[in-house]
């Protein structure tokens, strides 16, 4: 029998389900596993492969600025041949296509690790009943209709339905964003459209076993399971190109047919002018290398490098070059909250104590004024006084709290170790808070032995345990009486007993009839049992995960019941937020950028957070993921537009909420550090995966790396972002105006003759622009950065004002130094010559100028050293080749008297003085 493929097994009763799979409780034959096996495939994770390496390497050559300079390369070379020279402009064309290339495969060659981490999650080794007896196969083998085995950390190695359980419980964050350990119980049956994250008879590949046994029958394998729909999910999501990826297409696209309209308008001049075909074409192969910035994709993907070093020092590893811009432009964060706003752990946070509430604080430290005082006191402690409930008195009676803490550590299964402990979070946070008043769990439990226990069962809610209490320091404080209560009894030595049970407040109030107050033990009347169950319910309102903890002395073990227990107290837990968070969530709004929680943990939980980090004000809306489905994607456009907080949001739910952002035209971040993460990662503009505590799916989907799990650190890198980004303005404003120089002064080949070879402008726009152009990188960033709204992702690259300053700057530049090669002409000087060195000065002057919006003479030489030796390297090299007979001929250039070069200095001057005054407008 082949087992259905699509079944909602969790609305079956496990009777139902092993019926419809076809199997016993002796579990599959061999052949008849065979069989399936050989129709649903291996229970592995199967995706199509990624792009090869030619693949990638060829997509290099996509873009239009390079297509066109390997035609110039072409018809170079065609040039050279029929004039038996050697080929010295296509060759040095061909070298920097080659290079650009490069340094962009070797950026984008990385491979789709996410599905390789995918396959690692997996293959778990499996407990599998067979043929009558329990065997040990490989995760791989195994098909629907097995009944498999588990326990405490135990890898769940296929989706199924449970049919037995002991205080099983699961840790799914990595899959549904849930912190805590998920109670799993068998029955009853559920809705058939009970959401993933709420399905608690059912257990997913990838997940573990915190705690408990199981048995369970395999309903899916491979692709078919949850965590194979994440997978199919990472490969169709489809990330958006990048701000900086579009500007720079538009900017290679414009440029292009700049050129191709000059190199025409020129040609065409020229032929009017009765010039030679063969020097017209030369004419057009040096227009075409002037206008195409050949330094520029080199300077953009090595200034985008050093953004990425700058932000390793940061804490932000950059795994995607073009997100390093992305960054700056950011205009939302869509955040998880487990791991990423908070510190994935529990923590206690309030004590409810007689008529007190305490507050220990929160943090790795628990922060607070002082320790807990030793005896039950409350020094260093935030005590709040609570309105008593009626005939009660205020206060906490002696050891009343000391008790409570002790509860806390001997009703407890966590192992205790130097700092904390190891098993379920909220045990171990217990532990945590008893560690800071004082108590040592192991030597605690050493002194009062366990007899009998009753472990944790969803069903009753509660755990209980039978203690040793031979000298009755544990029921010490039960002995103060109150109201005429008779006190304990501890006649009996060695044998006496005490009960310690925790749970669910309703749970552990039902068997209480007595509860401690200011002077010791009260009745619990009905009055202070609701008293009571107001203050649990006050606190669950705001998000806390609460425990209820009673005692009393027993004399025997379970036989003697449950009833009739002292009422304790309660303990407030949660995931707190990590303490930078709120100033980083400050910073953001400051910045522009709008910060979304995206979560697939409880309402209550999600709006407590985002509150108390400052995400979203009181009364906010919050949106459930099931309230998305069915909805058109308009309607969820619309609602992702007036809402920051979404909660039990399953994986496809938190990839249509990105995509519902960028349609609006948001700039989207996604952080995240689970399996669950993954997809929406790489569907965002920019995928932030927690680097400590993220699995390694997220982090191999995302784009940056959080290297200390640091929300803060996102916002550094925002800021490492914009200030690229500004660079990257700089370096265009600087490269394309010295360009328009050069086209101007080409253009002016009817006049004179042909001013520059493709050779000697492609040293121009390599060495004289290419270095300054990288130190430019280097400079300090602007002070205000973090207090400007983000960049519109629809602005052109020349918005602002940076196509007149371009245009502005080109005509001066190139009116200058046609103007000096018309009057070295007539001198009968080196005209040629001249003009190229003036190209070449006065760049370095205008890099100098680009280096700070200051004025030059304000601005201190060591704010940029690298700048400064940038332009001192590169007019070495300029005067080398001047002047250094091999590369002279080479270039084609003749060296120039001392006072030939004052001139080109002089007019590179006077175009820096106009620069000067440029900024000077502006501002």
């Amino acid at each position: 029998m082949i087992p259905p493929e699509a079944t909602d097994w969790q609305a079956l009763s496990g009777s139902e389900c092993l019926r419809r799979l076809g199997v016993e409780r002796e579990g599959l034959g061999g052949a008849a596993a065979a069989e399936r096996l050989a129709t649903t495939g291996p229970n592995r994770l199967h995706l199509p492969p990624g792009p090869g390496r030619w693949r990638i390497l060829l997509d290099q050559f996509s873009n239009v600025m390079l297509l066109l300079l390997l035609a110039v390369a072409a018809v170079s070379a065609a040039l050279a041949v029929v004039d038996h020279a050697v080929p010295k402009d296509a060759i040095a064309i061909l070298l920097i296509v080659g290079l650009t290339a490069l340094l962009g495969y070797l950026q984008e060659s990385r491979a789709l690790l996410a599905l390789r981490s995918l396959l690692d999650l997996a293959q778990p080794l499996a407990r599998v009943r067979r043929d009558g007896s329990w065997q040990r196969l490989p995760g791989d083998q195994l098909v629907p209709g097995d009944l498999i085995r588990l326990e405490s950390g135990d890898q769940v190695p296929a989706d199924a339905r449970l049919l037995e359980g002991s205080d099983l419980g699961l840790q799914e964050s990595a899959l549904t964003g849930e912190a805590d350990l998920v109670s799993k119980h068998p029955e009853p049956p559920l809705a058939a459209d009970t959401p993933l994250v709420e399905r608690c008879n059912c257990l997913f590949l990838g997940t573990a076993v915190g705690r408990g046994r199981g048995l369970a029958v395999v309903t899916a394998t491979g692709m078919a399971t949850a965590l194979g729909g994440i997978a199919t999910l990472i490969h169709t999501a489809r990330p958006e190109p990048t701000p900086l990826q579009q500007r720079l297409a538009d900017l290679s696209r414009r440029l292009v047919a700049w050129a191709l309209g000059l190199v025409a308008g020129v040609v065409l001049g020229g032929w009017l002018l009765g010039g030679a075909p063969l020097e017209l074409l030369e004419l057009a192969l040096s227009t075409a290398v002037a206008i195409v910035p050949e330094g520029l994709p080199a300077v953009i993907t090595v200034s985008l490098a050093i953004g990425t070093q700058r932000m390793v020092r940061r804490a932000a590893l950059i795994r995607h070059l073009p997100a390093v811009e992305a960054l700056g432009a950011i205009t939302v964060i869509c955040t998880d909250k487990t791991g990423t706003l908070t510190q994935n752990r529990q923590v206690v946070t309030e004590l409810r104590c007689g008529t007190l509430a305490l507050h220990p604080g929160e943090g790795d430290e628990y922060e607070g004024e002082g320790e807990l005082e030793a005896g039950g006191g409350h020094h260093g402690w935030r005590a709040v006084a609570l309105a008593p409930p009626p005939e009660a008195v205020a206060g906490i009676s002696p050891g009343s709290l000391d008790l409570l803490l002790q509860a806390g550590v001997l009703c407890n299964d966590a192992e205790p170790r130097q700092r904390g402990g190891m098993g379920d979070p909220t045990e171990v946070a217990l532990l945590e808070i008893a560690a800071r008043a004082g108590l040592e769990a192991a030597s605690l439990r050493a002194q009062h032995g366990r007899v009998h226990e009753i472990p944790f069962r969803s069903e009753q809610r509660m755990m209980a345990v039978w203690l040793r209490d031979a000298d009755g320091r544990l029921t010490a404080p039960l002995g103060h009486p109150s109201a005429g209560l008779p006190t304990v009894d501890r006649s009996l030595g060695e044998d006496s007993l005490v009960l310690l049970a925790k749970g669910a407040p309703e749970a552990i109030l039902h068997r209480c009839d007595r509860w401690l107050d200011g002077a010791g033990m009260r009745p619990l009347d009905q009055a202070q049992r609701d008293w009571w169950l107001a203050q649990a319910r006050g606190l669950a309102a705001s998000g806390l995960r609460l425990l209820a903890f009673a005692a009393g002395p027993r004399s025997r073990g379970p036989e003697a019941g449950l009833e009739g227990l002292v009422l304790l107290g309660l303990m407030a837990q949660r995931d707190p937020p990590r303490p930078e968070v709120p100033a980083a969530v400050a910073r953001c709004r400051r910045a522009g950028i709008r910060p979304v929680m995206v979560t697939g943990d409880h309402p209550l939980t999600a709006r407590s957070i985002s509150e108390a980090i400052g995400l979203a004000e009181p009364g906010s809306p919050i949106v459930q993921g099931p309230e998305l489905e069915g909805l058109e994607a308009a309607a969820v456009e619309a609602l992702v537009g007036r809402t920051s907080l979404f909660a039990r949001v399953v994986p496809e739910q938190k990839l249509r909420i990105v995509r519902a952002l960028q349609a609006t035209g948001a700039v989207v971040a996604m952080t995240g550090d689970g399996v669950n993460d993954a997809p929406a990662l790489r569907q965002a503009h920019v995928g932030v995966a927690m680097g400590i505590s993220g699995s390694d799916v997220s982090r191999e989907a995302a784009d940056v790396v959080l290297l200390d799990d640091n929300f803060a650190s996102i916002v550094n890198a925002v800021e490492e972002g914009r200030q690229v980004y500004a660079n990257i303005r700089r370096f265009v404003r600087f490269i394309l105006g010295c360009n328009l120089g050069e086209l101007i002064t080409i253009s002016s080949a009817p006049l004179l003759g042909l001013a520059l070879t493709p050779l000697q402008i492609l040293w121009i726009n390599l060495v004289t622009d290419g270095l300054p152009a990288l130190a430019l990188a280097l400079g300090p960033p602007a002070e205000d950065l973090m207090r400007q709204p983000p960049i519109e992702p629809s602005e052109s690259i020349f918005a602002r004002g940076l196509g007149g300053a371009i245009l502005r700057i080109g005509l001066v530049f190139g009116a200058l130094v046609v103007a000096l090669m018309v009057v070295a002409a007539q001198l009968g000087r080196p005209w040629q010559t001249m003009a190229f060195t003036t190209l070449c000065l006065a760049q370095l002057g205008h890099a100098l100028s680009a280096g700070s919006d200051r004025a030059l003479w304000r601005t201190a030489p060591a704010a940029n050293p690298w700048l400064l030796g940038a332009v001192l390297a590169s007019a070495a090299l300029q005067l080398m080749l001047l002047y250094v007979a091999p590369l002279a001929h080479f270039f084609g250039v003749t060296p120039l008297t001392a006072s030939e070069l004052a001139a080109c200095g002089g007019v590179s001057l006077l175009f820096v003085t106009y620069l000067e005054l440029e900024k000077w407008w502006s501002r």
